[in-house]
């Protein structure tokens, strides 16, 4: 204990110390003296709700200043005067407490005889805290301090965790409190970049929170209500209008920046909270595509149209980041073909599919099929989604993600069906056929029969299907039975011809076989 051997009294020592905290003109300019990322870090997520109760063995206000920084105006507890007349612990938003004071007040405890014991208050207070709340320990020894060891010690309850922060191995004082609290160690580099790095998950996780799955099946129930009868078309509309604006609010309030730089966490991070936000739109717009009727399609293309309007005003930045904010509009698209392919209401599929769509630096519209689906979309390039853990780079990265995630929101609209994986295919594979109509049949045929040194087909969009044969063989079955076959020509799949139709399907099928093809010579 230096300061003990410096200064005879407490004012000498307060004296001293004064000298060392109190940032200077020269310190201020230097940045020396001041909060520091780590202080930030706990003021932005006291600020957010997420910590209550700091307990600080230092003597300075850079915490204090932190905290007021950011809007945070904290109940300090440096003494026990202070604690008789400070706010209950219970009422305070953010509750200080300073066990060794304040380096402006002389009540200091800096030796080694004034660390060994606190007052009853004091003692009294830090077993509530200890058996109230989880402990997060950054920056303490765990070696001193005898009077907050024992006090650790002395709680019984493990109703919460310890999480012990440190830069290299904990010494055997801090490792007996580790123990007697049944906590976790963690390896750390330094109290910046932990907290930092803390304070960042807690707010993408806060971000990316799903909704209540009450709330959403609340939603989705109101929905099939208002399917059920006519009259009650302009409360759907109501509902949908409502959480439409609710969608664009939250991607607003994320406050993605398309200037960030580029990198594989926060683009995983960015699609959870953009699918966490677009879950009950999406879920919703599956119902009206299975339980719906053909004069649902245009409000539905009003909501992909406003939604990729409203968040494509971004004119700066990366183009992934850009391109990547569209996704909501590709998940309602994907939510209601699924619903559609699911009742098989081949017209309205489509005409859906065909729809027009006003694109961010395009002169013409595009239909939705060549603008919002699989590797048409802007973002949906495979060396983004490769990025995605458990992802195969080889095959179609945003396919197998869709598929996967529709796989779990689907229930609450597709209910019992013998295989989603060939329903989701089928969805994919209307798709493709339907991009296929940009060509004439006299071109898909010249393409296929390889003339002027063409590749054997037309390029068409293919997913899951284009690497799944067995898949893709049960798909083409069933849409060439002459009864769904005709339906889908009624439809207008195929531009109500037999012969484009057939034509779409062998070129699909060629093009397969080239994926095939690559996947085995790549991968």
């Amino acid at each position: 204990m230096l300061v003990s051997e410096l200064g005879v009294s407490r004012d000498e020592r307060r004296s001293i110390l004064d000298s060392y905290i109190e940032p200077t003109a020269e310190d201020r300019e230097k940045g020396r003296k001041l909060p520091t990322a780590a202080h930030y870090a706990i003021a932005d997520l006291v600020q957010l709700g997420f910590v209550r109760v700091i307990i600080s063995t230092n003597f300075d206000r850079l915490l204090e200043s932190a905290l007021r920084e950011r809007g945070v105006e904290p109940t300090v507890v440096a003494s026990v005067d202070a604690l008789k007349g400070a706010e209950p612990l219970a009422h305070s938003n953010c509750y200080l407490l300073k066990v060794h004071g304040d380096y402006k007040d002389v009540r200091i405890l800096n030796t080694e005889n004034e660390l060994s014991k606190y007052s009853p208050e004091y003692d009294a207070l830090l077993d509530r805290i200890f058996d109230e709340y989880g402990l997060v320990v950054c920056g303490w020894s765990g070696e001193w301090d005898y009077a907050l060891r024992a006090a650790v010690l002395r709680s019984t309850n493990r109703r919460y965790s310890m999480f012990w922060a440190a830069h290299g191995e904990l010494g055997a004082g801090a490792l007996e409190l580790v123990a007697h609290r049944k906590g976790f160690q963690i390896r750390i580099a330094d109290a910046d970049k932990f907290l930092v790095e803390v304070r960042n998950r807690i707010e993408t996780l806060a971000r990316a929170h799903r909704q209540n799955p009450q709330s959403i099946d609340l939603l989705v129930s109101s929905t099939k209500r208002y399917l059920e009868k006519a009259e009650y078309r302009i409360q759907l509309d109501e509902l949908l209008t409502s959480e439409t604006h609710s969608l664009v609010n939250k991607l607003a309030a994320a406050g993605f920046s398309a200037g960030e730089n580029w990198n594989a966490e926060e683009f995983r991070q960015r699609v959870a909270i953009y699918e966490a936000a677009t879950e009950p739109l999406a879920k919703m717009v599956g119902v009206i595509g299975r339980w719906g009727d053909d004069s649902n399609v245009a409000m539905v293309m009003d909501i992909i149209r406003f939604v990729y309007s409203e968040v494509n005003e971004v004119r700066g930045g990366l183009t992934p980041w850009i391109n990547l904010l569209s996704y909501p509009a590709v998940l309602l698209t994907t939510a209601y073909g699924i619903g559609l392919v699911r009742s098989r209401r081949w017209r309205e599929l489509h005409f859906f599919l065909s729809s027009e769509m006003e694109i961010r630096n395009k002169v013409e519209p595009k239909r939705l099929v060549e603008s919002l689906f699989l590797g048409l979309w802007e973002g949906g390039e495979n060396s983004y989604w490769a990025m995605l853990e458990g992802m195969n780079p080889c095959k179609h990265v945003l396919s197998d993600h869709l598929f996967n995630l529709f796989g779990k929101w689907s229930e609450s609209f597709v209910g019992i069906v013998p295989s989603f994986e060939q329903l989701y295919d089928t969805w994919e594979m209307m798709g493709s056929l339907t991009y296929c109509e940009r060509y004439t049949l006299e071109g898909l045929q010249a393409a296929m029969s390889n003339k002027g040194g063409t590749r054997g087909y037309s390029w068409m969009p293919v997913g899951r299907s284009g690497w799944n044969i067995q898949a893709s063989d049960r798909i083409i079955r069933l849409i060439q039975n002459d009864d769904v076959k005709q339906s889908l020509l009624e439809a207008g799949f195929g531009k109500g011809q037999s012969d484009f139709f057939e034509a779409a399907i062998d070129n699909f099928k060629r093009m397969a076989d080239r994926i095939q093809l690559e996947l085995e010579l790549r991968c």
